[in-house]
């Protein structure tokens, strides 16, 4: 684990991410411990640099705190939707495209494939996949949350839900998008070159655009 090379890195596919969520999802690991792992280290480092880990930690404990707060709520809209539809517009069940990771996209089928088959996904891999989930196909998030509840080995209803919360906006002030120009930045030249939907890539646009075509009234995108 490299706090530096972390905060630098993180975003990127093939970034220096730490792999210690499943850990502390199950208890391996206390936060506590991961924090004074990571402030052990940053003694050795430049410290500005080296607090984007203990940031990722603290959220993780917010999360925590507002589960125990919230109990079955959490699995409720926190807020209302920000993206101009009303909730009766999202289906409730996953296509079973998505979930079968035949859509024909190739990142999206990607990222698919690899929830089932590994139990675990970047976390852009995570965010990428339920913004498709919500606003291009318009499933309520909950059925996405579900669905990755099922499959990821670090699977933990606070980070989980009210990750998919703040994509689908139903906690965040706007809901988060992202482009082809965010993918390729961040995906490591996975996925794009060769997809079968090149042609007619649904992220090929600014954001504008995006916003656009998914949204009704005044809704705005989150963007990386």
């Amino acid at each position: 684990m490299d706090p530096v090379r972390y905060a630098a890195s993180r975003n990127h596919l093939d970034g220096a991410v730490s792999g210690l969520s499943p850990y502390i999802r199950h208890g391996v690991v206390t936060l506590a411990q991961v924090r004074d792992t990571v402030q052990r280290r940053m003694t050795r480092g430049p410290g500005p640099v080296s607090e984007k880990l203990l940031q990722e930690l603290a959220w993780r404990d917010y999360w925590q705190r507002l589960r125990r707060r919230l109990g079955d709520r959490i699995w409720d809209n926190l807020e209302p939707l920000k993206t101009g539809h009303p909730e009766e517009a999202y289906a409730r069940e996953l296509p079973a495209d998505i979930r079968e990771g035949r859509s024909g996209l190739a990142c999206i089928d990607a990222f698919a494939r690899q929830l089932i088959d590994t139990g675990w996904l970047h976390n852009h891999e995570r965010m990428w996949l339920a913004a498709y989930v919500v606003h291009w196909r318009r499933v309520r998030w909950q059925a996405g949350a579900r669905w990755f509840l099922r499959h990821l080995l670090d699977g933990d209803p606070a980070s989980n839900n009210l990750s998919w919360q703040w994509v689908a906006s139903s906690f965040s002030s706007k809901p988060y998008l992202f482009n082809r120009a965010n993918l390729e930045r961040f995906g490591a030249g996975r996925h794009c070159p060769g997809c079968p939907a090149a042609a007619a890539c649904p992220f090929e646009a600014s954001y504008e655009v995006l916003q656009g075509r998914l949204f009704a009234g005044e809704a705005s995108g989150e963007t990386t």
